[in-house]
């Protein structure tokens, strides 16, 4: 009786997971759908598009429409492609998330192991900056970017996304420097450890696993902003997504789709490659700062 028991409990506990596979299976292709049919359609010529069929592998593979994406202009329009822009992006990108990140590890260290009056507060008020709607601050920071003479320009950018950024990356070192033991800390104080000698050998070396968090977190929000890129770049500076709208929009005529589907891909490559390569860490980080033990 108990052994007839445990089989019928192990064949429902396996056609349970049979079901949970099918449906995490369907919503899979569902999710990466969209991504297959830019895919597919950056590969065909424009002809075999404007028949229809446009889930139908190509029938003749094609890499020009990336290259005319990446490098040419389109007929009839003053554009250069993306690749200027993607440097522009590489520009932006990795001072405002080497900055914001190693200004947040010093924040997260001075906030838990460097206690000091309103320290409280002034995490607060850090805290609510991450909640401000972007759209709130756009005619103020326009303005601070036009005082400083950095406004249309790469660096305007950096310091923009530079300024968004502290407040997350100062959240998530807290957070995880909360869990330091802060008896190391006063050791080290005792032997005559200065300030940036106890971060820069005790705390920084421990911190990998929150490092990678903030940053695939600041280069994901960076790479992928619209608004503040629209906003406070000239035609020099635009990053990649202003210059993919402007790629879209500036078709003329004929709609050459296989080749927005080219540059829509090649804006979302980078942050593609960034979780790939590195997802399984932003996992077991966002957990090593998740729990107080």
């Amino acid at each position: 009786m108990s052994g007839g028991h445990t089989a019928q409990v192990i064949r429902t506990g396996a056609g349970a997971r049979f079901v949970i596979y099918v449906l995490l299976a369907i919503f899979c292709i569902y999710y990466l759908l969209p991504l297959y049919v830019m895919v597919v359609n950056s590969l065909k010529p424009l002809s075999e598009i404007q028949a229809g069929g446009m889930m139908a592998l190509p029938e003749t593979w094609t890499t020009a429409p990336w290259k005319s994406a990446w490098s040419t202009a389109q007929v009839g329009v003053e554009a250069s492609g993306l690749r200027p822009y993607f440097l522009n992006s590489i520009l932006m990108v990795v001072p405002a998330v080497a900055i914001s990140t190693m200004l947040g590890a010093l924040n997260g260290y001075v906030l838990t192991k460097w206690r000091f009056r309103f320290d409280t507060i002034l995490f607060g008020l850090l805290l609510f900056g991450c909640f401000i709607p972007f759209q709130m601050v756009l005619i103020p920071m326009a303005r601070m970017l036009g005082l400083m003479g950095i406004a249309g320009t790469v660096g305007g950018l950096v310091f923009v996304h530079l300024v968004y950024g502290i407040g997350f990356s100062t959240l998530y070192f807290r957070n995880y420097y909360a869990q330091f033991p802060t008896e190391l800390v006063r050791a080290a104080m005792i032997d005559g450890a200065g300030f940036f000698t106890i971060f820069a050998r005790i705390l920084l070396p421990a911190s990998g696993p929150i490092v990678v968090v903030c940053v695939i977190w600041q280069f994901t929000n960076i790479w992928n902003d619209f608004l503040f890129g629209s906003s406070f770049s000239d035609y020099d500076s635009q990053p990649m997504t202003v210059a993919l709208n402007n790629l879209v929009q500036s078709s003329t005529g004929v709609k050459e789709y296989n080749v927005h589907f080219a540059g829509a891909i090649m804006a979302a490559l980078p942050t593609l490659l960034v979780y790939i390569l590195a997802g399984q860490f932003f996992v077991r980080g966002l957990m090593a700062g998740s729990v107080k033990g």
